[in-house]
């Protein structure tokens, strides 16, 4: 994590937050308060952390897992922070908790739109395996890409060299 910037696990008092910036970060697609109520309810299957500086929350991101599949539910970065690499801490904890709790592979939908987070999707070791098309409310489609946890460089972290596809 970089310096200045914490990394836990979110609870009941960070929801008024997130959800202001879930708001702010995804107008058209943001999630209900009650979705991360519910979601935080079920840590048995559940995990989502917080990643805070300067006194505030500046990421959150939530992962599900129900053996063999991990499924990143969400990732957020405030803008002001992107570039950081807060991105990359928070996703590399996910991908670590879906190894702990024994998945096989994890799969996470991006929009086709968003090639900075696919970038950072594929230095991480994810394949593109599927199109959902018009699967976002405005239209967009979403790209579905799979990180399998048996092999590939994600085992240590970032490919830094890039896709090698």
């Amino acid at each position: 994590m970089p310096d200045g910037v914490v990394l836990r696990d979110m609870n009941d008092g960070d929801l008024a937050a997130v959800e202001q910036l879930e708001r702010r970060l995804f107008p058209v697609d943001a999630w209900p308060l009650q979705m991360f109520i519910d979601e935080l309810s079920q840590p048995e299957t559940r995990r989502y952390v917080v990643a805070e500086a300067e006194g505030g929350i500046v990421a959150y991101a939530g992962l599900m897992c129900v053996q063999p599949i991990a499924d990143i539910q969400t990732i957020a970065v405030v803008p002001e922070f992107e570039g950081r690499g807060i991105g990359s801490a928070v996703l590399a904890e996910l991908i670590a908790e879906a190894r702990r709790r024994g998945a096989d592979d994890v799969l996470l939908e991006v929009r086709a739109d968003n090639p900075r987070a696919q970038q950072l999707y594929l230095r991480f070791g994810f394949e593109q395996i599927h199109v959902r098309a018009r699967y976002y409310r405005d239209g967009t489609d979403a790209l579905i890409m799979r990180l399998p946890l048996a092999e590939g460089p994600a085992t240590e972290g970032p490919n830094t060299e890039g896709p090698t596809a």
